[in-house]
């Protein structure tokens, strides 16, 4: 053997190992860069009521922490219970809303509700109206209310569960979108 195949079956075996070394690099680097925001304010035990642009009560809310990313200007939030009163003038209870977390765009004018959505209200007979999914977007301006998860609607009787829904909060008017079933049960009397 010569000191030319030497060297080649050398260089060979290092250009083999180099790059394999930079494959194994470049997945452990791939993955996406996550920056983590410094919140310019983070509030404990709160209670707050937002305005609408007329002044009137756009929704109230209560949680145990609220973080505000200063870049964004959104607000996350823990387990908070948020409050939808009706339109003035057009009476009926107010829409009582909880979920695991919340995000809140920098107007106010949006709300996403995530991880074990209830949202309970009284229909214009008094009977309770839930309704319960995983996530729910809320837009207190114009009081609505719209998810593409799975739903489920309950009165005392009946139950509605579908796929997606489009909500008029103020109205109590609730419509699934797709694989609508319905059951009816029993009330005691």
């Amino acid at each position: 053997m010569s000191w030319r195949t030497a060297a080649t079956w050398v260089l060979l075996v290092a250009a083999i190992l180099s790059t394999w070394m930079v494959w194994r690099q470049r997945d452990t680097d791939s993955g996406p860069i996550r920056t983590q925001f410094r919140p310019d304010y983070v509030l404990k035990g709160l209670e707050l009521v937002a305005l609408d642009d007329q002044g009137r009560e756009a929704f109230a809310m209560r949680a145990p922490r609220l973080t505000r990313d200063p870049s964004a200007r959104s607000m996350d939030i823990q387990t908070p219970i948020f409050v939808i009163p009706s339109r003035p003038g057009q009476g009926g209870t107010p829409w009582e809303i909880r979920s695991v977390s919340a995000w809140v765009a920098p107007k106010g004018e949006e709300i996403r509700l995530r991880g074990q959505v209830r949202a309970d209200t009284q229909d214009k007979q008094g009977r309770p109206v839930s309704i319960a999914t995983e996530e729910l977007n809320v837009f207190p301006g114009t009081k609505r209310a719209t998810s593409d998860a799975k739903v489920a609607m309950t009165q005392p009787g009946f139950i509605l569960s579908g796929r997606g829904l489009d909500a008029q909060l103020d109205a109590k008017r609730i419509v699934l979108e797709s694989d609508v079933k319905a059951r009816y049960e029993r009330t005691a009397r």
